[in-house]
């Protein structure tokens, strides 16, 4: 009578339909294991609350998704193509946000073709990788308070060509002027170099010999930002 119930309408007689409990049993499983994947990333990494989410749910999505296909290729191309729009849909993450999506969807995937012990398996391996990378701070830049980004504002009756070159061999071991903007109506510049100090320590003195030559005006280091850890 249950799985009378839960019978599609379109089955015919070759269709084999899926048991309620080994259905239950895949997504219970799939869930499990999205837990576990979001439980590992929370480790020693910034989240936001609907990606943890989203990291418990994915699996079992999948896992379904693969369960009603469960051989019918038109449904497989059909789900396929549903996949892709979701990606022209949605914002770009970093590189480790899409991988880990990715290891749910494939979690999902194994678990919705019904080997629970190689998800479960598959999981644990790669989310104990995930620790272990975190922990380590894997692929860290060494030394990274020495690479700088520094904003110099002065007049415009200035010529910045190299006003700053001696000052900046003498701090720095590279640097680079990537932007030069107008500011005030037009009465300023506004230098952007990216630098490489050569000892973190003389960052102030540094600070203070450009003052001297920019008239005391405004006078930024940060950290230097990179684009590489974005898709």
């Amino acid at each position: 009578m249950l799985e009378n119930i839960f019978k599609g309408l379109f089955d015919t007689s070759t269709t084999s339909v899926i048991p309620v409990t080994n259905f239950l049993i895949c997504v219970g499983s799939a869930l499990a294991i999205g837990l576990i994947i979001a439980l590992a990333y929370m480790y020693r990494n910034r989240y936001t609350k609907s990606f943890v989410a989203t990291l418990v749910l994915l699996p079992a999505v999948v896992c379904v998704v693969i369960m009603m296909v469960n051989g019918n290729i038109g449904a497989g191309v059909a789900v396929a193509g549903a996949f892709s729009l979701v990606r022209f849909r949605s914002a770009a993450g970093t590189a480790k946000e899409i991988s880990v999506l990715f290891l749910a969807m494939g979690a999902g995937l194994i678990a919705g073709m019904g080997y629970l012990a190689y998800a479960l398996l598959f999981t644990l391996i790669l989310c104990a990788i995930i620790m272990i990378c975190s922990r380590l701070d894997l692929g860290a830049r060494r030394n990274r308070g020495i690479y700088k980004t520094l904003h110099i504002t002065i007049p415009e009756d200035l010529d910045y060509t190299e006003v700053f070159d001696d000052l900046l061999g003498d701090y720095t071991s590279s640097y680079e002027l990537t932007q030069v903007r107008t500011t005030n109506m037009g009465s300023l510049f506004r230098l952007t170099y990216d630098i490489t100090l050569r000892e973190a320590a003389k960052e102030k003195q540094f600070i203070d010999q450009l003052r001297c030559r920019n008239g005391n005006l405004e006078i930024s280091i940060s950290n230097q930002q990179t684009a590489v850890a974005e898709l």
